[in-house]
Protein backbone atom coordinates (compact mmCIF):
# COMPACT_ATOMS: atom_id res chain seq x y z
CA UNK A 1 0.00 0.00 0.00
CA UNK A 2 1.67 3.18 -0.68
CA UNK A 3 1.47 6.36 1.47
CA UNK A 4 -1.10 9.13 1.12
CA UNK A 5 -1.04 12.87 -0.13
CA UNK A 6 -1.18 15.38 2.97
CA UNK A 7 -4.50 16.19 4.17
CA UNK A 8 -4.78 20.03 6.12
CA UNK A 9 -8.12 20.55 8.18
CA UNK A 10 -8.99 23.13 10.69
CA UNK A 11 -11.19 21.75 13.03
CA UNK A 12 -10.68 24.42 15.83
CA UNK A 13 -10.43 28.08 14.97
CA UNK A 14 -7.28 28.29 16.06
CA UNK A 15 -5.83 25.10 15.03
CA UNK A 16 -4.57 23.71 11.78
CA UNK A 17 -4.17 19.83 11.54
CA UNK A 18 -1.78 17.92 9.29
CA UNK A 19 -2.23 14.44 8.08
CA UNK A 20 -0.60 12.12 6.25
CA UNK A 21 0.32 8.38 6.50
CA UNK A 22 4.05 7.08 5.39
CA UNK A 23 5.17 3.56 4.35
CA UNK A 24 7.38 3.06 7.07
CA UNK A 25 6.89 1.79 11.13
CA UNK A 26 5.65 4.26 13.83
CA UNK A 27 9.49 4.17 15.24
CA UNK A 28 11.40 5.03 11.89
CA UNK A 29 8.98 7.71 11.60
CA UNK A 30 9.30 9.25 14.76
CA UNK A 31 13.18 9.11 14.47
CA UNK A 32 13.03 10.89 11.35
CA UNK A 33 11.34 13.51 13.17
CA UNK A 34 13.68 13.92 16.19
CA UNK A 35 17.33 12.93 14.63
CA UNK A 36 19.38 15.54 13.11
CA UNK A 37 21.22 13.62 10.88
CA UNK A 38 17.64 12.08 9.55
CA UNK A 39 15.81 15.45 9.40
CA UNK A 40 18.83 17.09 7.52
CA UNK A 41 18.11 14.19 4.63
CA UNK A 42 14.09 15.86 4.14
CA UNK A 43 12.92 18.46 6.14
CA UNK A 44 11.86 21.61 3.91
CA UNK A 45 10.35 21.42 0.62
CA UNK A 46 11.98 20.87 -2.35
CA UNK A 47 14.86 23.26 -3.11
CA UNK A 48 15.18 23.79 0.69
CA UNK A 49 17.86 22.67 2.32
CA UNK A 50 18.77 22.23 6.29
CA UNK A 51 22.05 23.80 7.23
CA UNK A 52 21.57 23.60 10.99
CA UNK A 53 19.92 21.37 12.71
CA UNK A 54 19.81 20.86 16.90
CA UNK A 55 17.62 18.87 18.37
CA UNK A 56 17.81 18.17 22.73
CA UNK A 57 15.37 15.50 22.70
CA UNK A 58 13.49 15.64 26.44
CA UNK A 59 11.30 17.99 28.35
CA UNK A 60 12.29 21.60 28.58
CA UNK A 61 15.23 20.62 25.88
CA UNK A 62 15.19 23.17 22.73
CA UNK A 63 15.58 22.57 19.15
CA UNK A 64 16.58 24.68 16.04
CA UNK A 65 16.40 24.32 12.81
CA UNK A 66 17.75 26.66 10.17
CA UNK A 67 17.23 26.30 6.15
CA UNK A 68 18.40 27.94 3.26
CA UNK A 69 16.38 27.62 0.22
CA UNK A 70 16.23 29.74 -3.58
CA UNK A 71 18.36 32.87 -3.56
CA UNK A 72 20.23 32.06 -0.21
CA UNK A 73 16.70 32.96 1.51
CA UNK A 74 17.09 31.98 5.00
CA UNK A 75 14.38 30.57 7.46
CA UNK A 76 15.30 30.05 11.15
CA UNK A 77 12.70 28.25 13.62
CA UNK A 78 13.01 26.79 17.22
CA UNK A 79 11.82 25.92 20.51
CA UNK A 80 11.51 23.34 23.40
CA UNK A 81 9.90 20.46 23.92
CA UNK A 82 6.79 19.67 25.87
CA UNK A 83 6.40 16.36 25.61
CA UNK A 84 8.56 13.12 24.16
CA UNK A 85 6.77 9.85 24.25
CA UNK A 86 8.73 8.05 21.95
CA UNK A 87 7.16 6.61 19.38
CA UNK A 88 3.81 7.37 20.07
CA UNK A 89 3.61 11.29 20.50
CA UNK A 90 6.17 14.54 20.48
CA UNK A 91 4.48 18.36 21.56
CA UNK A 92 6.44 21.39 21.49
CA UNK A 93 6.82 25.20 21.41
CA UNK A 94 7.66 26.72 17.46
CA UNK A 95 8.56 30.11 16.76
CA UNK A 96 10.11 31.56 14.36
CA UNK A 97 13.08 34.40 14.00
CA UNK A 98 12.40 36.58 11.40
CA UNK A 99 8.06 36.29 12.92
CA UNK A 100 7.22 34.90 9.47
CA UNK A 101 4.58 33.63 11.08
CA UNK A 102 3.76 35.87 14.66
CA UNK A 103 3.97 34.65 18.24
CA UNK A 104 4.20 31.18 19.05
CA UNK A 105 2.51 27.97 18.18
CA UNK A 106 2.65 25.06 19.63
CA UNK A 107 3.27 21.67 18.03
CA UNK A 108 1.91 17.98 18.79
CA UNK A 109 2.69 15.46 16.85
CA UNK A 110 0.85 11.77 17.42
CA UNK A 111 1.82 8.87 15.30
CA UNK A 112 -0.13 5.68 14.76
CA UNK A 113 1.04 2.40 13.56
CA UNK A 114 -1.42 -0.02 11.28
CA UNK A 115 -0.56 -3.09 9.29
CA UNK A 116 3.56 -1.26 8.50
CA UNK A 117 2.12 1.95 7.63
CA UNK A 118 2.34 5.02 10.39
CA UNK A 119 -0.25 8.08 10.24
CA UNK A 120 0.89 11.28 11.48
CA UNK A 121 -1.56 13.38 12.86
CA UNK A 122 0.35 17.06 13.48
CA UNK A 123 -1.91 20.17 15.19
CA UNK A 124 -0.46 22.98 14.89
CA UNK A 125 -2.55 25.51 17.71
CA UNK A 126 -1.71 29.50 16.74
CA UNK A 127 -2.80 32.18 19.57
CA UNK A 128 -5.36 33.45 17.68
CA UNK A 129 -7.28 32.63 14.65
CA UNK A 130 -6.22 35.39 12.66
CA UNK A 131 -2.86 33.88 12.88
CA UNK A 132 -3.68 30.75 11.96
CA UNK A 133 -5.58 32.21 8.47
CA UNK A 134 -2.10 33.96 7.79
CA UNK A 135 -0.49 30.93 8.11
CA UNK A 136 -2.87 29.01 5.85
CA UNK A 137 -2.70 32.03 3.31
CA UNK A 138 1.45 30.96 3.42
CA UNK A 139 2.25 28.12 0.82
CA UNK A 140 2.97 26.14 3.90
CA UNK A 141 0.78 23.42 2.67
CA UNK A 142 2.70 22.89 -0.60
CA UNK A 143 6.21 23.15 1.36
CA UNK A 144 5.36 20.62 3.97
CA UNK A 145 3.13 18.10 1.00
CA UNK A 146 7.04 18.25 -0.26
CA UNK A 147 8.51 17.98 2.63
CA UNK A 148 7.17 15.11 3.29
CA UNK A 149 7.15 13.38 -0.34
CA UNK A 150 11.33 13.66 0.17
CA UNK A 151 10.45 11.95 3.67
CA UNK A 152 9.01 9.23 1.35
CA UNK A 153 11.95 9.24 -0.70
CA UNK A 154 14.24 8.56 2.75
CA UNK A 155 11.92 5.70 3.62
CA UNK A 156 11.99 4.03 -0.11
CA UNK A 157 15.80 4.47 -0.03
CA UNK A 158 16.48 2.09 2.95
Amino acid sequence: MMAKALRVTTPAPTDIVLTRVFNAPRHLVFDTLTRPELLRRWFGARGWRLVECEVDLQIGGSWRFVSVGPGGLRMAQGGVYREVQAPERLAYTESYDDQWVPGESVVTAVLTEHAGLTTLNTTLRYSSQEVRDLVLATPMERGVGESYDRLDEVFASR
